[in-house]
């Protein structure tokens, strides 16, 4: 029986070529999105789900108040740690991490044939100082020495499997044990261990494990602040596995009398509450960003299911469409079979199993063509996600469950609907002489403007977004960004070089003005601050902080609406505030700022001019206060001359930048981004959503539009005679093409007039999130409704015209 289910549903397939390539093409394309979108999801929400107990181990975070204002910490004072393995009970772990501060360049010795051969590997990463609970936590082995000996003595190290052939290529890893290492010339270490590198999706990505008594015994220990309890940096983290039966409400209440204890000079008008985060809530969690960790979104994760999910609906529609319209030309079969003592359990069957051949090949097609959609979500694709039938069972279960579900919903349907017939009805050709077929009509034309719904829903969503980021970048920030360079500093005590340094950059011919201060105007990160001005002490309110010379102003161009530049730049002494921030501080007008005090960090600085308002964060959020204090930075913001006509100035500029920057640290690579492009970076995920939509948007139209080339076709064939006399009575192509077309037309404007208020409301509720938001402009709908018309006109047409231009004495004769 099922051999014989199998040759009908190929000899089924091969008579309907057409039909059946458009069903398999529209198939293969969802279950191929949604191959790639699993691929991304089940990344995504695999990490951390390796480790023991898993559910017992959670990072110690913090939420602070500060004068009115709140925030949150993924750092956590450094000697919470080795407090709480002393102090608090039920924790079977603590595991304090602390990252390397910066990236870190490492001296290691290589014996050859003639000498010791000193190596320099700058700029490496993944190094951290830890403790040998850290490899109980996670599942390491060691290949040589161990963790119990090598993390107790300060100036001890154990490095990965990879780091080792990094560092020592030539040598086997036993060997290895005993070797030093230098970090910045001045840390020297010693490998007592060496482990295999953890092959799995992870947080915890480092390769270097410097003992953390290394930083008690040398002169780290104040740069981390080791004895510091009413602050913290963000190199600090700190991880506990709790025992089995307490709970994380238990071991809080413990922390927070910990902390009240040891912090004996707590920072005025601030509260400070730690929390238990639990493991697998790190990686989604945007409360708590650690440094250099990737986090994922669960919103863009959802979008992409969603993607997913319409992408196999139209396919499904698709199917539906196609198989109901085929109704007919299976009636007689049908009539047989049920003559012949067939079971209409039987039929659905039969029918199924057509589906499931044909969702099989589109299954298999959908894996030849997953890489090139791989390429087309590449921005959402995590740098370790890999496709591997053979390696990832996983994946192989999921292609099998969804060509059985796709095969089931497709199928369903159309099995009932044809195993349903009357078989002498069928046999005297008068199976569709009742309200049946009016039905299936309707119910394919409901399925038609539903995909054209969805599709037409993408296409405003895919404009608006468009619409939007255009809004943002083009925007008047306030200040001018364009040919604007910036470079950071690396750490040097002679600070006569950065002046130096400033100095000749001034004298390059290509460069118009170069400053030395603090971030860009407008920057990706925020810097906080507490001011208060004693007229106004209640005032509790968030205030960013920049800083630089003279100069900053002048090459951002940032106009003052009162007073003056700042003049004393060596100690901040002299503040500017926005235009906000005056209002704020309750002067009507700007210029009756000027002379104020404001009190910072102990001290009165002088408000000595106020600065028309700039956008300091995207435009997700309200300009707010600002101040600008005088002060040399670690940063040169440097602006060049007008780009010549070839655009070889700028090129010379940031090469002699370059060699003025070599010359000064010659141990560092010289690294320089443009203000405009690090702002456009501001819309990174927004400019991800609009290349998500415009591909999905694409692909939904395609399928969209083979279905309805497909129902096209077959109502064409349906129709041949009346095409024929038609003709011979005198319609002319125009006319046929017309009266084909006409019905289809009808079905994608009702489509539209449903998509419109369902996208109004989606994308008005999506602008709630910016603060400075482009109109939803009536034109976006007016070209929505020309492109789904434009590509169904072209689709139509490609067959209607074939119709309507055929000779009628082909098609009569046939009758």
């Amino acid at each position: 029986m099922f051999k014989n289910y199998l040759i009908t549903a190929y000899r089924n397939f091969s008579r309907n070529k057409v039909f059946s390539s458009i069903n398999m093409l529209g198939l293969s394309i969802g279950i191929s999105s949604a191959l790639v979108i699993f691929l991304i999801v089940y990344y995504e929400y695999s990490y951390d789900h390796f480790e023991p107990n898993k559910e017992r181990i959670y990072r110690v975070v913090l939420d602070a108040s500060f004068n009115g204002s709140s925030g949150h910490s993924a750092a956590v004072p450094a000697p919470m740690g080795a407090a709480i393995e002393k102090e608090v009970t039920g924790v079977e772990q603590t595991i304090p991490i602390f990252q390397f501060q910066g990236d870190a360049s490492a001296n290691v010795t290589i014996a050859t044939n003639k000498s010791d051969k000193p190596l320099l590997f700058k700029k490496q990463k993944d190094i951290v100082f830890t403790n040998a609970q850290y490899f109980q936590m996670l599942p390491f082995t060691f290949l040589a020495g161990s963790a119990s000996g090598a993390m107790k003595e300060p100036f001890s190290v154990v490095i990965s499997e990879s780091r080792a052939h990094f560092y020592f290529p030539d040598l086997p890893l036993n060997y290895v044990v005993g070797k030093e290492i230098t970090y910045n010339g001045d840390t020297r270490v010693k490998v007592q261990g060496i482990v295999k590198d953890l092959d799995e999706t992870t947080l915890f990505t480092a390769k270097e494990f410097i003992s953390i008594p290394t930083i008690l015994a040398s002169g780290l220990k104040d740069h981390f602040m080791m004895d510091t309890w009413n602050d913290w940096m963000a190199y600090s983290q700190l991880f506990i596995k709790i025992n089995q039966g307490r709970t994380k409400e238990e071991i809080e209440a413990q922390i927070a009398s910990l902390y009240k204890k040891y912090n004996t000079h707590p920072v005025k008008n601030s509260t400070t509450d730690f929390r238990l985060q639990p493991l697998l809530d790190i990686h989604f969690n945007p409360n708590y960003p650690g440094i250099g960790q990737r986090l994922a979104s669960r919103t863009t994760l959802i979008s992409l299911l969603v993607v997913a999910a319409f992408l196999l609906f139209l396919g499904c529609i698709n199917f539906i469409n196609l198989s109901t319209a085929q109704a007919a030309q299976r009636a007689k079969e049908i009539g047989i079979r049920k003559t012949m003592g067939g079971s209409k359990a039987q039929l659905v069957m039969q029918f199924l199993g057509e589906t499931l051949f044909v969702t099989t090949l589109a299954s298999i097609l959908s894996v030849l063509i997953t890489p090139l959609l791989l390429h087309v979500f590449s921005d959402f694709i995590p740098a370790g996600l890999q496709m591997n039938l053979l390696q990832q069972p996983v994946l192989i279960l999921f292609l099998v469950l969804l060509t059985l579900l796709v095969s089931f919903l497709s199928g369903i349907y159309p099995a009932l609907v044809l195993s349903g017939y009357s078989p002498v009805r069928t046999l005297k050709n008068q199976a569709f002489a009742n309200s049946g077929q009016t039905r299936g009509a309707w119910i394919r034309k409901g399925l038609t403007i539903t995909q054209f719904v969805v599709a037409q829903f993408f296409i405003i969503g895919t404009i608006m977004v468009s619409k939007q980021i255009h809004f943002s970048m083009n925007q008047d920030l306030g200040f001018n960004k364009e040919a604007v360079i910036t470079f950071d500093l690396p750490f040097d005590t002679v600070k006569s070089h950065s002046t130096h340094l400033l100095e000749e950059i001034k004298s390059i011919p290509e460069v118009a003005l170069a400053s030395s201060g603090f971030m860009s105007p407008q920057d990706a990160g925020v810097a906080f601050t507490n001011i208060q001005y004693k007229g106004k002490e209640d005032l509790k309110e968030n205030v960013q902080i920049r800083w630089g010379d003279t100069n900053y102003i002048k090459v951002y161009q940032l106009p003052l609406v009162a007073g003056r530049n700042v003049q004393i730049v060596d100690s901040f002494a002299e503040f500017l505030i926005n235009e906000t921030y005056a209002r704020d501080l309750g002067f009507q007008q700007p210029e009756d700022a000027l002379n104020k005090q404001l009190q910072f960090n102990g001290k009165s600085l002088t408000i000595v001019g106020v600065m028309k308002d700039f956008h300091d964060q995207s435009m997700h959020a309200k300009i707010g206060a600002v101040v600008f204090a005088g002060g040399k930075g670690d940063m040169f913001h440097i602006r060049l001359q007008p780009k010549d006509r070839d655009g070889k100035s700028w090129q010379s500029a940031i090469a002699k930048i370059k060699q003025l920057y070599t010359n000064q640290y010659p141990a560092e690579d010289f690294s320089y981004s443009f203000v405009d492009e690090k702002i456009a970076g501001l819309y990174k995920t927004e400019e991800n959503i609009s290349r998500l939509l415009l591909w999905a948007t694409g692909l939904m139209i395609f399928i969209s539009c083979l279905g309805l080339l497909g129902l096209v076709i077959y109502t064409t064939n349906r129709r041949r005679k009346e095409i024929g006399v038609r003709k011979v009575l005198g319609a002319s192509v125009t006319n046929i093409v017309t009266i084909l077309s006409g019905d289809f037309i009808k079905l994608v404007i009702i489509a539209f007039i449903i998509a419109v208020p369902v996208a109004w409301w989606a994308v008005n509720k999506w602008l709630d999130g910016f603060a400075y938001r482009t109109a939803i402009s009536w034109w976006i709908f007016a070209l929505t409704a020309i492109i789904i018309i434009l590509f169904s006109i072209i689709t139509l047409g490609i067959q209607t015209i074939r119709s309507a231009v055929a000779n009628p004495v082909d098609s009569l004769r046939n009758e």
